[in-house]
């Protein structure tokens, strides 16, 4: 038995770590998984297209057979075009297209969004590949827009479609979440619960650039990318999750401008929000 699914990569609005609460959109940059399973297999065993720790897509293939009572083998490969360890929620991504690839090859794709997604964070804290189950890039890496939650609680506040075109900027360098400071992020938490509620009043650029300025300042990171953006023009840009990334939603004339801007300072990715979310692959 097996099948292909493909979940989406996400930016930041408001970065969870500090108080829990997040903000993620859903970008057009994809994780395909495909998962075979069958009795004649031995183990679960993992390939991920480039090379790559392959814990995080074994335990979500575990978690989905246990949940099933299924004593099978199985061997799971992903391919993605998200940069790894850059804030753009490529574990979200994921586990979330292995989740549904595992579920489509028992015939179970029934399953609720809710206990995808749960699937999918539990198999991200037992991996340690996050700090706060990161349930916000998990719910808008699944149902496609933009995703207010509380990760604490597990529980989607809001979720909203919204068209915008969206530029990345990708620095050579990494971060991994799990070696972020998270005393230092929960200094800055009275000022993100402001940004915070911007975002749910609907006010997503100016929630996402205060969002940028407080963790820029916290992570250590820099901020001349976002002042570089706001100069073009753009009214929204932040540092996605603890970086090394930064988003920009940009409108057609300001977006040439930020590319001129932005172009010295790493790679830049061209996309938009993508309101679809994950799916199974026929």
């Amino acid at each position: 038995m097996r099948d292909k699914a493909r979940a989406c990569g996400a930016g930041t609005i408001i970065n969870a770590i500090s108080m829990g609460k997040g903000c993620a959109f859903a970008i057009d940059l994809f994780t395909e998984a495909t998962v075979e399973i069958g009795e004649d297999l031995r183990g679960i065993n993992g390939e991920i297209e480039g090379g790559g720790d392959t814990t995080l897509i074994k335990k979500c293939v575990e978690l989905v057979l246990n949940r099933f009572n299924c004593d099978y083998g199985a061997y799971v490969r992903t391919k993605s075009d998200i940069p790894m360890a850059k804030g753009l929620k490529s574990s979200s991504a994921a586990s979330n297209a292995v989740v549904l690839a595992t579920l489509s090859a028992l015939g179970e794709e029934n399953l609720s969004e809710e206990d995808v997604i749960n699937i999918g964070v539990d198999a991200s804290i037992a991996s340690n590949v996050t700090i706060t189950g990161a349930y916000d890039d998990a719910s808008s890496s699944l149902l496609g827009g933009i995703i207010l939650t509380d990760n604490y609680k597990r529980e989607i506040i809001k979720r909203v479609e919204l068209e915008r075109d969206v530029l990345i900027l990708v620095p050579d360098e990494d971060s991994y979440t799990i070696k972020t400071d998270v005393r230092a992020s929960r200094l800055v938490a009275p000022w993100v619960k402001l940004a915070y509620d911007l975002a749910l009043k609907g006010e997503f650029e100016r929630a996402m650039t205060l969002n940028g300025f407080l963790y820029t300042s916290v992570l250590r990171f820099s901020q001349e990318p976002i002042l570089n953006a706001l100069d073009a023009g753009v009214k929204g840009v932040t540092l996605s999750g603890t970086g090394t990334s930064y988003v920009a939603w940009v409108d057609e004339e300001d977006k040439y401008k930020l590319i001129e801007r932005w172009k010295e300072l790493g790679k830049i990715l061209n996309t938009r929000i993508n309101n679809e979310g994950a799916k199974i692959i026929d």
